[in-house]
C-alpha cells in the first residue's frame, strides 16, 4: 500500500499554498471584511499587506489578483463607508414622517453608533488624520462625502422650515463631528447628550 504524505512547509512555500488558504468564491469577500475592521480599528496606514492576506485566508496570488496594490484596497473601503453612510441618510429621509423627523432619526442614529461596542470615531475623520495631502484619493473621497453629507443637511433643515438652512446644516455636523471624537476619546454618553442639546435649539428654530 502506497502511503501519500501531505506536502511540506517548505513544497507549499515554493508554490503551492496551504487549502485552508485556496481561493474561493468569498476570497474577495472577505479581504474586504477584513480590511474594513482593520483599517478601521488600527488605521488604514499601520495595516500591511501581509496582515491582510493573512487575516483574510487567501493567497497573495488572490489579493493581487483582486486588488492589485493596497492603495486600491483602500479606496474600494472608503468608498463602501461612504456608500454604507449615503445609504443610512437616505433610508431615514425615506422612512421619517417628515424633515424634522428624519434630523431627529439622523440624530438618534449618530447617537447609537458612537455609544456602540467597539466605536472608534469617525472613519472619514480617521482616514483625513492619515491623508493629509489634499489631492490624495482618499482625502477627495472624505471631501466629497462631507459635502453631499452637508448638501443634505441643508435640504433637511430647509424643509423643516429653518431660517438659516446652511447655518443649521454646519451646526449640527460641528455637533456632529465633537460628539465622535469626544466620544471615541472620553464619555460617549456625555458626548452624545452634548450633542443632542445643541441640535434640539437647531430644531426649536424649525417652523
Amino acid at each position: 500500500m502506497t502511503v501519500e504524505f501531505p506536502p511540506s512547509a517548505v513544497q507549499r512555500s515554493l508554490g503551492e499554498a496551504s487549502p485552508a488558504l485556496q481561493p474561493g468564491p468569498g476570497a474577495k469577500q472577505r479581504v474586504l471584511v477584513t480590511a474594513d475592521r482593520l483599517f478601521y480599528d488600527e488605521g488604514i496606514r499601520t495595516v500591511g499587506v501581509d496582515r491582510l492576506i493573512a487575516e483574510s485566508s487567501v493567497t497573495k496570488a488572490t489579493f493581487y489578483k483582486h486588488f492589485g496594490a493596497k492603495d486600491n484596497l483602500v479606496l474600494d473601503y472608503m468608498r463602501r463607508r461612504r456608500d454604507d453612510a449615503m445609504a443610512t441618510v437616505d433610508e431615514i429621509r425615506a422612512d421619517a414622517g417628515s424633515p424634522l423627523d428624519a434630523l431627529r432619526e439622523l440624530l438618534a442614529s449618530i447617537s447609537d453608533e458612537i455609544q456602540a461596542p467597539g466605536f472608534r470615531g469617525c472613519p472619514f475623520v480617521n482616514a483625513a488624520a492619515e491623508f493629509a495631502e489634499p489631492e490624495h484619493p482618499v482625502r477627495q473621497i472624505v471631501v466629497q462625502h462631507r459635502e453631499w453629507y452637508t448638501d443634505a443637511l441643508v435640504t433637511l433643515f430647509r424643509e423643516a422650515g429653518h431660517p438659516m438652512s446652511g447655518d443649521a446644516a454646519d451646526e449640527f455636523y460641528l455637533a456632529r463631528d465633537g460628539a465622535m471624537v469626544a466620544g471615541y476619546a472620553g464619555d460617549a454618553i456625555a458626548a452624545t447628550s452634548a450633542m443632542a442639546r445643541v441640535t434640539e435649539r437647531l430644531f426649536a428654530d424649525c417652523a
